[in-house]
C-alpha cells in the first residue's frame, strides 16, 4: 500500500467509516516496499489470509447487499496496482513448487477478476451505485494501465502460468476447481478487453495506454493470442464450457475495426491515409474559400443583429454580418437555429457503450499487423469449431449463455466473414504482382468459413432476426443484419470460384435462402420499419436490401421458373370430433359433415404452406414503397458523411424506384426535391470531386425533369408535393383514375335437412335440431328463438282474437287465419345473432322447421318473418316443442350422435341415372312461361347402331396401322387436348341441331307478316325446283334403282355411273329379300313423308337435301303429317350420319332405324 490513493478527501463520508478501516487495515497487512532497500515488493506475514479476506469482504458485503462500498475502498486504497500487480510481477522468481506462493498468485487472481468487472449502467441502480460509479470506471482503466504497462511486461504471462496446469490436464480428468481456475483467467482477459475509456468520463494519463491498440500488443508479446488459439482449435474436445468467454474476448477485440485496413500492407495504408488527409484539406479549404467571400473584414461592424419580418407580421431576429449578404442567407441561419426537441418516451436506462459494435476504433501499424496475424491463424484453425461449438450451444439454450451472447456470435461471423473475402482479395492481387512462378497455384476453398454457412446457421440467424424484430432489439437485429449481409456477399464469391464444389454449394444456399418467402417479408420489414433507429442501423438495413435485392434479381434471371414457398395464417374447419363410425364410413351420400355451417365448427388457425411461381418484377414493387424511399432518404441526408459505397446504394435505389419500376410519383414530395437539389447545387452539397458526384446530379435532373411533365398531365401533383403517396394516390398520379376494386359479399351456410330415414314426425326433427345446437354450445340461440316464438303467439292470439270479435269468421274456423294478419318480422337483436342467422345452418334450419321464411334477399342481415298463414295453435306447439327439447337436450338419438342425422340438402337432378338417357332433359313448361333458346340442348345425344360402330372401328383400325407410327411422332398433349375439345363441340352442335330440326317452340308462330311471306315465296319456289327435278328424274326411270341401303357410316351420294346404279339394284334385292316385312317403295316413301311432315326444313336441312337432289332428283312430298307421327328413332339421325371421327362409347342397343333413300329415311337403313 505505498502508493497514493487515486482520490481520498478527507471528511468524505461515502463509505462506512468502520468498513472503511477494516479494508485499509487488511491492505496495510498484505505487504509493502518499504522493508526492502531495492523497492522490491515483500509480502507480509499473513498475506493469504489477508487476500481470503479481502474475497470475503467482496463477496458477503458488496454482492450480498448490492453495495460498491468496498469496491470504492479497495480502489482508494490503490490495492491493484500496490499490491496485487507486484506480486503477480514476482511469478518469474517463484519455484513451480512452491506451493504457498502459487495460491498467493491464485487469489491475487481471484481479487482481480471482480475488480475489473465492468460496471453495468441499468435501470435498477441505486443512490450508491451511482455515487460510486464514476469512481470506480476511473479506477478501472488505471487497473487496465497497470496491467498492460507494467514495466516487466510479464503480468498476463503470469496469469497465463497460473492456469497452465488446468489447461494440460485432460478433460476427464479435469476437476471442477481446474474449470474455476480456467474461467477466472479468460474472464480477467475479457474485462480487459472490455475495459475503455468513455467520451464522458474524465481520466488520468495517456489515453494511448488504455487503447485498443496497447490491448492487441500486450496480448500478442505476452502469448495471450496463442493460448485464446489453442483453446479455439481444441473447443469441442477439451474446452466446450469455455467457448462463450471466448467469443465475448474476440468481439471485444475486434468490434469497431475496419477489416479493409486489416489487410493492407504498408504502402496501400499510407496512400489511405494520404488519401484521407487529402480529403480533409480540400473540405478545409473549401471551407474557408466560402467564409472568406462573405466574412466580415477587420473593419466591419462586430455584434451585427437584423430583424426578419416573416409573411404572418411577426419579426424575428438574427445575428451575424453574413445575413446581409441576401434573404436566402438570412433565411437559411434561422433554419440552422431551429431546434425541435422531440418529446421522448421514457426508456430504460441501459449502456450500450460496451455492446456497442459500430464505433470505429483506429489501431497503429504493429497493432494492425499483430491482429492480422492472429486473424489469419484463428481463420486457419479456431473459427470453425468455436462457431460450431456456440451454435451448439444456442440450439440447446444453455445455461452458460447470456443475453449478448447470439449478438456476438453473429458479429464475430459476419467480421470473419469478411475477413476471409478480404484475405483472399489480397492474396489474389499478391499472386497477380508476383513474377517468375514456375506454375499455377491452386484457389482455395470456402471450408475455412463453413461453419456458419451451413443451414443450422441459417435457421439460427433467421430465428434470431425475427424474435430482435418483434421484440425492438435493435442492436440484436443491426448484428443479425450484418450476418446475413455478409454471408450473402460470401456466397457471391463463391458462385464466382474456380472450384466447382464451391459453385455447387452456393447454388444450394442461393436456392435455400431465396426458396422462402418469409425470408423476403423480413428484409421488408427490416427497410420499411425505420424510425430513427440511428445511423449504424439505418446504414445495416439498407446494405442488406441493396445487397439482397441485386443478388436476388440475378438469381431470378438464371433461374427463370423459381418457385418461392410462402406460408400464411388461413382458417380451416375443425372436423366434429365425437363423429360415430357408422357415419364415417358412409359413401353414398356424398357428403362430409366437416363441411357444415360455420357456427357448429370450431375454427381454428392452422399455417398453410404453399409454393408458386416467382415475379421479381412483382416482388421489387414491394421494396418500392413510400416507407422504404423514406428509409433512403434518411440514408440520402447524411450525403456529407457516406462514403462512395454508400452513395452508391441510396442512387441505385432511388435509380431503380424512378425508372425500373416506373414509380417516381413516390420521390415527388417537397423535402426529397429539396434534398436532392441541395446535393448538387448547394448549399454545402456534393463535392464535385466526389466519384459518384456525376451518377447524382443526371440523376436529379431526370427526377426534376419528370416532375415538371408530371405536373403538366396532372396539376394535381402540386398539392400532393406536400405529402407522401398513399397507393391509391400513386395510382391516380400514374393513370389519372382511381383504382378499381371489387367486393367480395360472403356466402349463406350451406342448406341443411334432416335424413328422410331418420324422423317421421315434425316434433323428432326439432328435437335432432335443438340437440344439435345445444350440444354445439348454441342454447342462447336456441332461447332467444323461444322468446320471439312466444311474442309472436301472443300477438297472434290477439289478432285472433280481434278477428272473432268481428264477426269476421266463425268460432271453429279460428285455425285458418283471415288473409289480413300480417306477418312478423324477425331479427337478431346483435350482431352476433345476425351472423348466427346468416352462418348458422342448423338454426336456419331450425326456422325452417318452425314455419319462419326469409323476408328477403339471403345476404346478411336480411331478417326472417312469421307468415300469418300459421296460426296460434301451431306456434304454441312449436314452441313448446323448442322449449321442451331445450330445456331437456338428448345427447344421443336412438343411439345415434344428434349431428350425424342432418346432412346437407340435396340439390335436385343432381343425381346420375345412366339407365334413363333423358333425365335430365328439360322439355320446358308452357303453363310456366318457360322460353326455352335456339342454343339449348333439349335431347340427349343419339346412339349408334352396331352395324355403324362395326364399320367405324374397322375404319379406325386401318386408319390407325398407316398414321400411329406419324401420330406419335407429330402429336403433342396439346394438340390431342385441342382435338378432343374440337369433337366435344361438334358433339354438342349435333345436338343443337337435333333440337332446331325436330322441335318447335311456341313462339314460331309470333312472327311477322312480312317474315312471312318472305319464307313463304322462298318456299314456293324451291317446291317449283323440286318438283322439276322430281319430274326430269321420273321421266330417266331411274328413281326405284336409287333406293338402296348406303354402308359405312355416311351416306352415300347416288352416282350417275350404270355400275354403280346396278350394284345398289343388286343390293337393294337382296335386303328385300332377307326383310320381306321391309314394304314397297311407296310404303318407303309414305314413311318419309310422315318424317319430313314434322316441321319445315331449316337453312341447314335445306343445303344438305338440295346439294344431293341436284344428283339424284327425289319426288315432292306433301307436309301433312303430325308431329305425333314421327317415330322417336328418326330424332337426328342425318346429322349423326355426318361424323365418322366421333368416338362415342356405345352404351346400349337400339332398334332398328328405317331405311333411307339419299336424303330420307327408310325402314332398312340401319340393316
Amino acid at each position: 500500500m505505498d502508493a497514493e490513493p487515486l482520490v481520498a478527501q478527507a471528511g468524505d463520508q461515502v463509505v462506512d467509516p468502520e468498513v472503511r478501516s477494516f479494508i485499509y487495515s487488511l491492505v496495510t497487512a498484505l505487504g509493502g516496499s518499504a522493508n526492502d532497500e531495492a523497492g522490491r515488493y515483500t509480502l507480509g506475514d499473513d498475506a493469504l489470509g489477508c487476500l481470503r479476506d479481502l474475497k470475503k469482504w467482496l463477496r458477503f458485503y458488496d454482492e450480498k447487499l448490492n453495495r460498491l462500498d468496498v469496491a470504492r475502498c479497495l480502489a482508494e486504497s490503490n490495492l491493484v496496482n500496490g499490491d496485487l500487480i507486484p506480486i503477480l510481477a514476482l511469478w518469474d522468481e517463484v519455484k513451480p513448487t512452491d506451493k504457498y506462493k502459487s495460491r498467493i498468485t491464485l487469489a491475487c487472481l481471484e481479487l482481480l477478476v471482480p475488480l475489473t468487472w465492468p460496471v453495468e449502467i441499468h435501470s435498477e441502480m441505486t443512490i450508491n451505485h451511482h455515487r460510486h460509479t464514476p469512481y470506480l470506471q476511473r479506477a478501472q482503466i488505471s487497473y487496465k494501465r497497470g496491467i498492460l504497462g507494467h514495466p516487466s511486461n510479464s503480468i498476463l504471462r503470469s496469469i497465463i502460468r497460473i492456469g497452465l496446469p488446468s489447461i494440460t490436464t485432460p478433460r476427464p480428468e479435469r476437476s471442477s476447481r481446474d474449470e474455476g481456475i480456467l474461467k477466472l483467467v479468460l474472464y480477467l482477459f475479457r474485462n480487459v478487453t472490455i475495459i475503455n475509456a468513455t467520451p464522458n468520463l474524465l481520466v488520468e494519463g495517456d489515453e494511448d495506454e488504455t487503447s485498443r491498440s496497447m490491448t492487441i500488443n500486450a496480448f500478442h508479446n505476452q502469448d495471450v493470442f496463442a493460448m485464446l488459439l489453442t483453446l479455439c482449435s481444441n473447443i469441442e474436445e477439451e474446452f466446450t464450457f469455455q467457448d462463450v468467454i471466448l467469443l465475448e474476448i474476440l468481439f471485444h477485440l475486434i468490434k469497431g475495426v475496419e477489416v479493409k485496413q486489416l489487410f493492407m500492407d504498408n504502402s496501400q495504408r499510407s496512400a489511405t491515409r494520404t488519401d484521407e488527409l487529402k480529403g480533409l484539406m480540400d473540405a478545409e479549404s473549401s471551407l474557408t474559400r466560402d467564409r472568406s467571400k462573405h466574412a466580415p473584414t477587420r473593419h466591419g461592424r462586430f455584434g451585427t443583429m437584423i430583424w426578419v419580418k416573416r409573411q404572418d407580421e411577426k419579426v424575428s431576429s438574427v445575428s451575424g454580418q453574413d445575413v446581409l449578404l441576401n434573404d436566402q442567407a438570412a433565411f437559411d441561419k434561422m433554419d440552422k437555429t431551429k431546434r425541435w426537441n422531440k418529446p421522448r418516451g421514457r426508456r430504460p436506462v441501459m449502456d450500450e457503450t460496451s455492446n456497442n459494435f459500430n464505433m470505429q476504433v483506429h489501431l497503429t501499424s504493429s497493432a494492425l499487423h499483430h491482429l492480422r496475424l492472429f486473424v489469419e491463424e484463428f481463420l486457419d484453425s479456431g473459427f470453425n469449431p468455436l462457431m460450431t461449438s456456440i451454435r451448439k450451444a444456442m440450439e440447446r439454450e444453455s445455461d452458460r449463455l447470456t443475453e449478448s451472447s447470439s449478438r456476438h456470435f453473429f458479429f464475430v461471423g459476419s467480421w470473419f466473414l469478411n475477413a476471409e473475402r478480404a484475405r483472399r482479395a489480397q492474396q489474389e492481387e499478391a499472386r497477380r504482382k508476383a513474377t517468375g512462378s514456375a506454375k499455377e497455384i491452386e484457389p482455395d476453398s470456402f471450408a475455412l468459413v463453413a461453419s456458419v454457412l451451413n443451414q443450422e446457421t441459417f435457421i439460427a440467424l433467421n430465428r434470431f432476426m425475427q424474435t430482435s424484430l418483434d421484440n425492438k432489439e435493435w442492436q440484436d437485429l443491426n448484428a443479425g443484419m450484418l450476418s446475413f449481409t455478409q454471408t450473402l456477399l460470401t456466397v457471391q464469391e463463391m458462385a464466382k470460384s474456380a472450384l466447382e464444389e464451391d459453385q455447387e454449394i452456393a447454388e444450394n444456399i442461393q436456392s435455400r435462402i431465396f426458396y422462402e418467402e418469409s425470408t423476403h417479408d423480413r428484409i421488408l420489414s427490416t427497410l420499411r420499419g425505420y424510425k430513427g433507429q440511428g445511423f449504424w442501423y439505418l446504414d445495416a438495413c439498407t446494405e442488406l436490401a441493396h445487397v439482397f435485392l441485386r443478388m436476388l434479381e440475378q438469381y431470378s434471371k438464371q433461374n427463370v421458373d423459381m418457385q418461392v414457398r410462402s406460408k400464411r395464417i388461413s382458417r380451416r374447419k375443425k372436423k366434429v370430433q365425437n363423429q360415430s363410425q357408422e357415419n364415417m364410413g358412409e359413401e353414398d351420400d356424398g357428403f362430409d359433415n366437416s363441411e357444415d355451417e360455420e357456427a357448429a365448427d370450431r375454427a381454428e388457425a392452422v399455417r398453410s404452406v404453399a409454393e408458386r411461381s416467382f415475379d421479381f418484377k412483382r416482388f421489387c414493387s414491394k421494396f418500392c414503397t413510400q416507407s422504404s424511399v423514406n428509409t433512403f432518404v434518411a440514408l440520402a441526408s447524411y450525403y456529407r458523411d457516406l462514403d462512395t459505397e454508400q452513395l452508391k446504394r441510396a442512387h441505385r435505389f432511388f435509380y431503380r424506384v424512378a425508372f425500373k419500376q416506373e414509380l417516381s410519383v413516390l420521390l415527388f414530395r417537397l423535402d426529397i426535391i429539396a434534398l436532392f437539389t441541395r446535393m448538387i447545387k448547394g448549399p454545402e452539397g456534393l463535392a464535385s470531386s466526389n466519384p459518384v458526384f456525376g451518377e447524382w446530379e443526371e440523376l436529379v435532373r431526370q427526377i426534376l425533369k419528370k416532375l415538371f411533365r408530371k405536373i403538366d398531365e396532372r396539376p394535381q401533383l402540386i398539392t400532393e408535393l406536400l405529402f407522401s403517396k398513399i397507393p391509391a394516390t400513386v395510382h391516380y398520379l400514374e393513370y389519372g383514375h382511381d383504382k378499381q376494386t371489387l367486393t367480395v359479399t360472403s356466402r349463406p351456410a350451406a342448406e341443411l335437412e334432416i335424413k328422410p330415414n331418420a324422423t317421421r314426425t315434425t316434433d323428432e326433427n326439432i328435437r335432432i335440431v335443438v340437440s344439435s345446437l345445444v350440444a354445439d354450445g348454441s342454447e342462447d340461440l336456441v332461447r332467444w328463438l323461444c322468446e320471439i316464438l312466444d311474442n309472436a303467439l301472443k300477438d297472434r292470439k290477439s289478432w285472433e282474437l280481434a278477428d272473432l270479435a268481428r264477426g269476421t269468421q266463425d268460432a271453429a274456423d279460428i285455425v285458418d287465419i283471415a288473409p289480413s294478419t300480417p306477418a312478423i318480422e324477425v331479427s337478431g337483436p346483435d350482431e352476433k345473432c345476425k351472423t348466427a342467422m346468416f352462418k348458422n345452418g342448423r338454426l336456419r334450419l331450425l326456422f325452417t322447421l318452425a314455419g319462419l321464411v326469409l323476408a328477403g334477399e339471403d345476404v346478411l342481415g336480411t331478417p326472417w318473418s312469421i307468415p300469418g298463414s300459421i296460426s296460434s295453435a301451431v306456434l304454441e306447439e312449436t314452441h313448446n316443442s323448442i322449449q321442451q327439447h331445450c330445456d331437456n337436450p338428448a345427447p344421443e338419438i336412438d343411439g345415434v350422435d344428434p349431428h350425424t342425422l342432418i346432412r346437407r340438402k340435396r340439390i335436385a337432378g343432381t343425381a346420375t341415372n345412366n339407365d334413363d338417357s333423358t333425365a335430365h332433359v328439360n322439355f320446358g313448361s308452357d303453363s310456366e312461361g318457360e322460353d326455352l333458346g335456339l342454343d339449348q340442348v333439349l335431347f340427349p345425344p343419339n346412339l349408334r347402331s352396331k352395324s355403324k360402330a362395326l364399320k367405324e372401328l374397322k375404319q379406325k383400325r386401318r386408319k390407325g396401322k398407316k398414321g400411329d407410327e406419324d401420330e406419335d411422332n407429330h402429336l403433342d398433349e396439346e394438340a390431342l387436348n385441342a382435338r378432343r375439345l374440337a369433337r366435344e363441340q361438334n358433339a354438342l352442335e349435333r345436338q343443337k341441331k337435333i333440337k332446331s330440326s325436330l322441335f318447335v317452340n311456341a313462339s314460331d308462330d309470333e312472327t311477322d307478316d312480312e317474315a312471312d311471306q318472305e319464307f313463304f315465296a322462298r318456299e314456293a319456289e324451291r317446291r317449283k325446283r323440286q318438283a322439276q327435278r322430281t319430274e326430269d328424274a321420273m321421266a330417266l326411270d331411274i328413281l326405284g334403282e336409287r333406293t338402296g341401303k348406303a354402308k359405312g357410316k355416311r351416306k352415300q351420294a347416288i352416282s350417275s355411273d350404270s355400275d354403280e346404279e346396278d350394284e345398289i339394284s343388286s343390293q337393294r334385292k337382296r335386303a328385300r329379300s332377307q326383310n320381306p316385312a321391309s314394304g314397297s317403295d311407296v310404303e318407303e316413301l309414305g314413311a318419309t313423308s310422315q318424317l319430313r311432315a314434322q316441321t319445315p326444313p331449316t337453312s341447314t336441312e335445306d343445303d344438305l337435301i338440295f346439294d344431293i337432289g341436284e344428283k339424284s332428283p327425289a319426288p315432292t312430298f306433301q307436309w301433312s303429317s303430325t308431329a305425333a307421327d314421327i317415330p322417336a328413332k328418326s330424332i337426328g339421325e342425318q346429322d349423326d350420319d355426318n361424323d365418322e371421327d366421333d368416338d362415342e362409347p356405345i352404351t346400349m342397343t337400339r332398334s332398328r332405324r328405317p331405311k333411307m333413300m339419299a336424303g330420307f329415311m327408310v325402314d332398312s337403313d340401319s340393316e
